[in-house]
């Protein structure tokens, strides 16, 4: 029979996952070794120091505080470890006392469940401690006693932990790539509105506010880990000297949050006013040159940020800060030739943004206010 022919469509598929994960194995080279050397590390140490039979609980608990998430934060290794251990400790205590079956092995998840819902609200902690005690009541019983199950997660759990602050990932990388991302994101959303104004098109501006509300999940996971990051450089005697610089990233992401939900208010009030024609043609080009410019502004933004303060190129976050200091200072409904209600609802609405895009770029709070024209 001949071999069945593959359409053109299912090769790029399969080409395209293909490259996915390769980069994907790529980049996780790292964390697999670290995960690989704490794991039989762990087996090993239990194993030859302590002299426990096949101590697996100690491998798989590094394994799954470690993991493979975007930024293994310190909070995270605890739950998991400690969720493993709990379970642990609670399956060889149940164990211990009712002995093993089905009716134990249902009534030990059930406890567990509760227990961890009670001592944590996190989903991880409560899997990880309902699983581990469940596999402890199945399995069968160690050489060295019930509680020797316990010892090993416990050991598990302090390697996992002595990598995550010994070796951790630079705590800067991440978050510098996540604000440049994001105000890439701004800018386009800002140009969006500039385009609608130019074409008086209000599908644009819709597609503006559409965009912008997509980035809301993004940036609320790039905050979580940011907190994992501040969690890292404060306790990673590696990193602890960049404290000081991670807590200002984490500073300039919950000003560019802020700036990001008050584009989206400036989106869908710059759609009503096109559909209600209440911008002149004169005002609608001022305000549209006015987003222009503050995307421009943006992008140099977002290039600057993400370099070290030491780098050359960090000249360019002045030049950027300059720029939006000049738009603001025009941002007054007169100087951009608008008169109607409507029109003058969306200058305000700017000049917020404008301050939190200012604060953004490292301006005092009461400087950024000063430069925007009495109304």
């Amino acid at each position: 029979m001949p071999a069945p022919v593959r359409s053109p469509k299912t090769l790029t598929f399969l080409k395209r996952r293909a490259r996915l994960g390769l980069r994907r194995s790529a980049n996780s080279s790292l964390q697999a070794l670290l995960i690989t050397v704490c794991a039989v590390g762990a087996y090993y140490f239990s194993s030859l120091v302590l002299g426990h039979h096949g101590p697996l609980f100690a491998a798989t608990s590094a394994i799954i505080a470690l993991g493979f998430s975007r930024d293994p934060r310190l909070r995270r290794v605890l739950e998991v470890g400690l969720g493993c251990t709990i379970g642990i400790i609670l399956g060889d205590a149940l164990l211990h006392w009712l002995g093993s079956g089905i009716w134990q092995a249902a009534l030990v998840v059930f406890l567990s469940i509760l227990l961890a819902r009670f001592l944590d609200s996190g989903a991880i902690f409560t899997t990880q401690l309902a699983l581990q005690s469940l596999l402890v009541v199945l399995l069968p019983l160690p050489a060295g006693g019930p509680f020797t199950r316990s010892i090993d997660a416990v050991v598990g759990g302090c390697f996992a932990l002595a990598a995550t602050l010994l070796v951790p990932r630079d705590p800067r990388r991440a978050p510098k790539d996540d604000l440049k991302v994001t105000l890439g994101e701004l800018s386009l959303v800002l140009r969006e509105c500039a385009s609608a104004l130019s074409y008086n098109d209000a599908t644009t501006a819709w597609h503006a506010l559409v965009r912008a509300r997509s980035q809301q999940p993004r940036i609320d996971a790039m905050r979580q880990g940011l907190h994992g990051a501040v969690e890292i450089a404060r306790l990673s005697p590696l990193y602890r000297r960049h404290l000081e610089e991670v807590e200002g990233m984490a500073r300039l992401m919950e000003r560019l949050d802020y700036a990001m939900r008050s584009s989206r208010v400036l989106a869908r009030r710059l759609a009503s006013a096109i559909t209600n024609a209440a911008l002149s043609e004169a005002g609608s080009m001022h305000l549209a040159e006015v987003l222009s410019d503050s995307a421009a502004a943006l992008d140099e933004l977002g290039a600057a940020l993400a370099h070290s303060p030491s780098n050359p190129r960090q000249a360019s976050l002045g030049h950027a800060r300059d720029t939006l200091a000049d738009i603001a200072t025009r941002l007054h409904p007169g100087k951009l030739e608008i008169t109607r209600m409507e029109g003058e609802a969306l200058v305000l609405l700017f000049r917020t943004l404008m301050v939190d895009l200012l604060e953004t770029a490292k301006m005092d709070p009461a400087d950024a206010r000063s430069l925007l024209p009495k109304l």
